[in-house]
Parts: structure tokens; sequence; C-alpha cells
């Protein structure tokens, strides 16, 4: 196993029912002024947004709003934030919602306490932030494990760029299965997905160790419980399971040891920079791509996820046939799911002249079994363009 330091400070409180318990023992620890974030409307809808009003007020905070967070939220929306944030001295950010609503409050919670632009920070100067608003979370949709780290992925709208900026972690984290049903299975799915391609990126890196075993059932489990969802969507016990899924995902226990991948998350925020796709569907399409690469550089591996992970009975196969057998059952399961396996489905532009533009800007990862060139860039994308 690779060194490792692992500390994750949130605490979660989990369940159907936790909310009032959890906010009963984290209101207290907070001060007065709160700023409430949130996206569309959702919570509006599905009663969350009243449940946390009616508690915040009976706590006595005062609350700031910051409604309509956007999907691949902006940058402009993490200063907009960061200047309410400022203009009303806020002692606590809250964060109900997805990963979106998460990522721009974390952002916006460091750019907030400074007195310059988080890019010419972050970006430029790489230099970690040395203090944030604390900031809470009451999770309302799984997919991109925000909840558990102190990462936010930005879509710069004037450089085409999806930036990942380094926040802190949140001091608490509400799960509670129940507030995901108002979702549309579309939208659920496609963080299912998400939720599997953050083990794969992690799985499929350099090194391997107990971790791996430990992401093998993990995934597993996210298959078997994707499929039972699609099927049942009243199933609480398969919401359950895929929502603590997703926040495993990112807590750091699955990538201790290793040197992850997450060259598939790389290409993809350069997509995501010049068409605005939405995130996880744009993983699923270019999952097989990339693993139809990476699994002849690492047969084994690819084989042992074709049968640890998608149940594939593996007897009789070659290692080569494993491997590609594991790669086509993870597409098959994308279709399986009504996910996109083209660009074209997904519903954004194919032009070359953008494809090679996009291809210039991907760099390899250091910690992907296979380090791509700018041809193989441009070439992984004219495939997932057919």
């Amino acid at each position: 196993m690779n060194n490792f330091v692992f500390n994750n400070p949130v605490r979660v409180y989990f369940g159907e029912g936790m909310m009032q318990y959890a906010m009963d023992m984290e209101l207290p620890r907070i001060g007065k002024r709160v700023l409430l974030a949130y996206g569309g409307g959702s919570i509006k809808r599905n009663g969350v947004y009243d449940k946390v009003v009616g508690m915040l007020k009976a706590a006595g905070k005062e609350i700031v709003e910051f409604p309509g967070i956007t999907p691949n939220p902006r940058y402009t929306e993490v200063q907009a934030l960061a200047k309410l944030a400022r203009e009303n001295k806020v002692d606590f950010m809250l964060a109900v919602g997805g990963g979106s609503v998460i990522d721009c409050v974390r952002t916006a919670a460091v750019q907030a306490l400074l007195d310059e632009d988080i890019w010419t920070v972050e970006v430029e100067r790489h230099e970690l932030p040395k203090e944030a608003i604390p900031m809470g979370i009451v999770l309302t949709l799984g997919g991109t494990g925000s909840d558990m780290n102190w990462l936010a992925g930005i879509n710069d709208e004037e450089r085409h760029e999806k930036v990942t900026y380094a926040g802190k972690h949140a001091e608490f984290d509400i799960i509670d299965p129940s507030f995901t049903k108002s979702v549309p299975m579309g939208q659920l799915l496609t963080g299912v997905f998400d939720t599997l391609s953050h083990f794969m990126e992690t799985y499929f890196g350099k090194g391997d160790c107990v971790s791996d075993e430990v992401m093998e059932s993990i995934m597993a489990n996210v298959v078997r419980n994707a499929r039972i969802i699609k099927e049942n969507p009243e199933n609480d016990k398969a919401r359950s399971e895929l929502l603590w899924d997703s926040s495993l995902a990112f807590s750091g226990i699955p990538a201790a040891g290793k040197m992850t991948d997450f060259q598939c998350h790389s290409i993809e925020h350069w997509i995501s920079g010049y068409t605005d796709a939405n995130h996880g569907r744009t993983l699923a399409v270019l999952h097989p791509v990339v693993y139809r690469r990476l699994c002849e550089a690492e047969p084994e591996k690819f084989a042992r996820f074709a049968e640890k992970v998608m149940g594939i009975d593996t007897e009789g196969m070659t290692v080569n046939e494993a491997a590609r057998a594991g790669v086509q059952a993870l597409e098959d399961f994308i279709r399986e799911l009504d996910l996109p396996t083209t660009f074209e489905e997904l519903g954004i532009s194919t032009d070359d002249e953008l494809l090679q533009t996009i291809a210039d800007h991907c760099l390899p990862n250091g910690g992907c079994r296979v380090q791509f060139a700018r041809d193989d860039f441009l070439a992984i994308l004219k495939e997932c363009a057919r």
C-alpha cells in the first residue's frame, strides 16, 4: 500500500427522520446568522425547505437565502453567493441539495473570506485555503460524494473550464433517504452512475491493496441496488444503500493506499466546460470508451472487475476475454439505466473543431494505467461522438 493520511471530520446523521435530531445537536454550535442555499426549488415542493426553515427559526437563527443554484454551478454564482455572505456577515452556510449546491457553497465559503479571486489564489498560485465560513449539508441527491470531501467542481464560463477548488469539510452532513423520493428517476440513476464512476476511477488507479476489495463489494452493491430502484422506486432499502454508497465514494476510505486515476473525470471537466453537459451522463459516455483502452494494459484488474462487480462467470475465458467482457457489461449496464453512450445521445455538439479544442486541453493523469497523448484524447472523443 502507498503511504496515506486519513481524516474525515464530517459528522454524519443518516436515516429517515434524522434531521430533527441532527439540528437539535448542531444548531446550538453555530452562530446566529445562517445563509441557506439551495437549487431550483424542488426542496419547496417536497417539504424539505419548510422543515429546514422551521427548525432554523425555532432555534432563533436569522436566515439569509440564496436560491437557484444551477447544475454545473458557475463561477459567477460562487462570486454572487460569496458577496451575499460578506454583505450579511453570515456565521454559517447551510447547503440543502445535491453536489452542485454543495460545491457552490463550499467554494463561496472560501471566497467570502478572500480579498482576491479564488481563481488567482488556488489556480494561479496553487495555494490551499487557510479559512472558510463553516458550512453544513442537508443532502437531497446522491452521486457526487461532495458531502464527505473538501473539493468542489465549478464551471468557469469565460475560461470554458470546470475547475476543482479546494475548500473545507462540512461540519455535519444530514442524509435522509426520504428526501430523494421527489427526484426524477433519470436524475437519480445519473447520480448512481456518478457514484460508480468515483469508485471505478479509484479502483483502476495504480496500486493494489485491501481498498480494492472494499470497493469491489461497494461497486457490486451499487449495481445491484441501481437495478432494484429502477424496477421499484419505492424500495427504501435500495435508496438508502445507494445514498451511503455515494457518500463513501469520496470519504477517503476507498482511496487509502491508492494512486487514483480520474482520467475520465479530467476529460469530462473540459467537455463540460465547453458544452455545459451533464456531469454524470457525460461520464457514462466516456467510461466504456476509455476502459476499452485501459483493459488492454491491465487485463487482470478488469477481469477481476468483470467477475466481482459485474457478476460475469469468467470460467473458460482468457484474462483478456474476461477483461473485455467486463467493459462490455459496464456499457450494457449504462444502457440498462437509460443513460447515453454517445455524444449524440447526450445532446452535445460533435463538431470536429470543438473535439480538437477539447482534446488539446486534456492532460494525462499520473494515476491512470495508460498515459494518453493528445492524439489518444482526440480518438477517445471521436469514438464517443459515434
